[in-house]
């Protein structure tokens, strides 16, 4: 590999999951020592947010948990991010659905997963990251523990990663 492992992470309109993903694995690769081997971005299915900041229910979990969600700007993620990334890893089934169908080769969508994939107590069924748009704040410190159990595994799971993308 030439370059850091590119991790990509994508929900609906990037303003709540994908970003506070986002933030959560930069910040735990960074206390892992692995912000020069892993580089992470975001973005969502839709473009209705694009240049936006997050959420600001998301936002303020960061924050109160220790995050910096400051500098996020929404985007959308299009076909050359295939090219861009070597694992693209979606929030839900609808967005794994809708950045598969962005794939225009086998070998694009086999980057694609679902987050949760490498989340240690997720099981059939219960593999996705709920959109907590329409609760409380409740539901974003949900998703924010979720997510941080899964970044913990990702961050494990760098050297397997690094070496998947080199072989």
């Amino acid at each position: 590999m030439s370059g850091p492992l590119r991790i990509a992470v994508v929900c609906l309109g990037n303003i709540c999951r994908s970003p506070m993903a986002d933030v959560v694995l930069e910040s735990k690769l960074a206390d892992a020592g692995l912000s020069d081997v892993v580089h992470v971005d975001s973005a969502g299915t839709g473009d209705w947010h694009v240049g936006e900041p997050m959420d600001p229910r998301a936002a303020a979990v960061l924050t109160d948990h220790g995050y910096d969600p400051s500098r996020h700007r929404a985007q959308q993620i299009t076909p050359s991010w295939f090219g861009d990334h070597d694992l693209i890893l979606t929030m839900d089934d609808a967005n794994l659905d809708d950045v598969t169908a962005l794939a225009r080769t086998p070998q694009e969508r086999r980057l694609v997963q679902k987050f949760r994939a490498y989340d240690p107590v997720a099981r059939p069924g219960d593999d996705e990251v709920p959109d907590p748009w329409y609760g409380g704040p409740e539901g974003f410190v949900a998703v924010l523990r979720m997510i941080e159990r899964t970044a913990d595994a990702i961050v494990e799971r760098v050297p397997s990663l690094v070496s998947d993308v080199t072989d």
